[in-house]
């Protein structure tokens, strides 16, 4: 291969995204070197197995994979503003949006999740860290580094361009022979491995790390939806590992699982994909219903309307989700019979949702409410993803569907489902356990600008896209011409684009001024909370609890507090074990990624050499007979004076 087959080349654009990732990356080098600040990230960060720092660098991932995918939006918006326009050629178009949504799904919208659920959960149920603290760190390395494989791609070796289902014939080696898919295949299979384990170790984490007391139906609601979306989570990505996997021995060793010439079939891919597709869904969406319930019930000053019927409906949605990827093909060769079945499971999630949306109504009525950011995001995301529902309802009619499907409509619809049923929680998410994870909140007034901005460059940027679509824009549509009339619709989304990364730059700022500026003196409870992640210092110290809290009922601390029973005993106080620091997670990480680069390139024998990596790592884990450490009595309680003053 040469060099110029190797890097990128030819498109200005992309010559200039790799001066500045080599002029970012040299930067940050040298500014680490210069404050001598190596040891520090080792020490603190690159070899932590503690739960809550864990959970900060899948949000900073996130938050950089939102960058990311936010510029490729940015680039289709610009390119679609007017008819006919050549900012953009066909072949750049479609590598943007497929790496597009495959960014914001897998690499943004999962690990600002699993960073919030991180954090938040076992501070929920009482717990000191994870089930399974060295595997959590293996869990975000193996997300990171499938990530930063997936992303080198467009300055290396190309992108991906069939789409972010990746749909055969299209996405095999007769129609896209360069190693864009095969950055595809490998880099989500490595990152998928890490969400497989993440989803175990919060099942065990969930079901045997409870508090004393805290019986399933005592449980936070935001516990109960990580819990059902970490069922899913192992119910659904070994369907995807094995589909990546079958694409992977097509596109590199010439088998034929999707291939017609050799009797393999394309339907195949489609079934297995959204088999995990649909319910991946509900994986990013599930969580966030659960931060809308505690950000809801918190701000209304009342109790969740309706908690069994919530819990019920989470389970109710979990289900169905499993009964309906059918919808995404409706008109690709089903019989009228099959179609109508999965039409009826596709309007039925409706119902459960729907419970959730009047709950939320009704904890709110005659509340006391507070319009935080936190709220404010809460009360964005129910009109905004109505109009997601309402129209998912439409699609999911096969008769109708086959009018709106793979047009701008279907676009419009999962932006309104996934945009405020996701990203506005991890907004709200952020806003709210800020201070729980640094000890002072983000700015208010920065945040309006941020919420503002945000929620009506949303709406200007997608709404147009239902009528476009109406009127027959099909997606993925790179140029269109003047006689079509939609050339004012799209200009339009696209001035909304700007606004909405405004409102991302406002977000950005938002950080970085509260980082400066913000008042440290937040207290343990900021927003007068009602779950257990608030009876602890903010930000929380790394053992949790320096003593296991007992649960009676449901909303216990908040009970608590109104009884004045929140404090220890300094009697209570005894030894805490904690594990130690491993250098295992993040060397089978990087091992991982240097395979994978190998195996994207198809030099085999690379691969096989750099695998001896991985088994190193796990002979030395195997290996690994630290138990941990033990924290002091005495050490515990000068931490818990510091922040409850003087103990009983």
């Amino acid at each position: 291969m040469s060099l110029d087959e190797f890097f990128v080349t030819g498109d200005p654009l992309i010559l200039g995204s790799q001066i500045a990732i080599g002029l970012t990356m040299v930067g940050l080098v040298a500014l680490i070197t210069y404050l001598k600040r190596w040891k520090w990230l080792w020490r603190e960060w690159f070899t932590t197995v503690d739960h809550k720092k864990i959970g900060i660098m899948y949000i900073l991932a996130g938050v950089l994979m939102f960058f990311r995918g936010g510029v490729d939006g940015l680039l289709m918006k610009a390119q679609t503003s007017r008819p006919e326009l050549g900012f953009l050629d066909a072949q750049h178009y479609d590598e943007i949006f497929t790496t597009h949504g495959v960014i914001m799904i897998l690499f943004m919208a999962m690990p600002l999740l699993i960073g919030i659920m991180n954090v938040v959960v076992p501070l929920q149920i009482g717990a000191r860290d994870v089930a399974f603290p060295k595997l959590n760190a293996l869990s975000f390395w193996l997300f990171f580094v499938g990530a930063m494989l997936f992303n080198i791609s467009f300055v290396i070796g190309g992108s991906p361009d069939a789409g972010w289902t990746s749909y055969f014939p299209l996405a095999g080696k007769e129609f896209t022979p360069g190693v864009g898919n095969n950055y595809y295949a490998i880099a989500l299979q490595i990152a998928g491995i890490g969400t497989l384990a993440t989803g175990i170790n919060f099942v065990v984490t969930i079901i045997k790390m409870r508090a004393p007391g805290m019986s399933w139906m005592k449980m936070p609601i935001f516990t109960w939806t990580s819990f059902v979306t970490s069922i899913l989570i192992v119910a659904a990505f070994p369907i995807f590992t094995v589909a990546l996997a079958f694409m992977s021995l097509d596109r590199l060793f010439g088998t034929h699982f999707f291939t017609v010439a050799a009797g393999g079939d394309p339907m195949l891919w489609l079934n297995l994909f959204w088999l995990w597709g649909h319910p991946e869904v509900y994986i990013v969406v599930l969580p966030a219903f659960g931060m809308f319930s505690e950000v809801i019930a918190t701000f209304s000053r009342k109790n969740l309307f309706g908690y069994k019927s919530m819990v019920y409906a989470v389970a109710g949605i979990a289900f169905l989700s499993m009964l309906v990827w059918v919808h995404h093909f409706y008109t690709m060769g089903n019989s009228a019979a099959v179609n109508s079945i999965f039409s009826l499971t596709t309007i039925m999630i409706a119902i459960p949702t729907g419970v959730k949306i009047f709950n939320w109504l009704f904890t709110m009525r005659k509340g006391r409410i507070e319009f935080s950011n936190a709220m404010l995001w809460s009360l964005a995301f129910i009109p905004c993803f109505t109009i997601g529902g309402v129209t998912g309802v439409m699609l999911a009619m096969a008769a109708a569907d086959y009018q709106y499907h793979n047009t701008m409509f279907l676009v419009a619809h999962f932006h309104y489902v996934l945009i405020p049923g996701v990203v506005f929680a991890v907004f709200a998410g952020l806003y709210y356990w800020w201070p729980k994870m640094f000890g002072f909140k983000l700015n208010e007034k920065i945040g309006k600008w941020h919420f503002w901005l945000f929620v009506i460059g949303f709406n200007m940027t997608f709404m147009p896209m239902f009528f476009v679509g109406l009127d027959g824009m099909s997606r993925r549509m790179y140029t269109y011409s003047e006689s079509t009339g939609w050339a004012p619709w799209l200009g339009f989304s696209a001035v909304g684009s700007v606004v909405m990364a405004a409102g991302f730059a406002a977000l950005c700022y938002n950080i970085y001024w509260s980082f400066r500026y913000a008042s440290r003196d937040v207290g343990s409870d900021p927003w007068n909370g009602r779950t257990l992640e608030w009876a602890t210092a903010s930000p929380a110290p790394h053992y949790n609890f320096a003593v296991v809290p007992e649960v009676d009922r449901i909303d216990d601390f908040w009970y608590k507090k109104k009884e004045g029973k929140t404090g220890i005993k300094k009697s209570d106080l005894k030894p805490v074990h904690m594990p130690s620091n491993s250098w295992t997670p993040i060397f089978l990480g990087v091992a991982f990624g240097i395979v994978g680069f190998f195996l994207v390139f198809e030099w085999f024998t690379l691969a096989v050499i750099s695998s001896i990596l991985i088994v190193i790592g796990l002979v030395a884990n195997s290996f690994d007979y630290d138990d941990g450490y033990h924290i002091p009595v005495d050490e515990l309680e000068e931490e818990e004076r510091e922040w409850r003053g003087e103990l009983k």
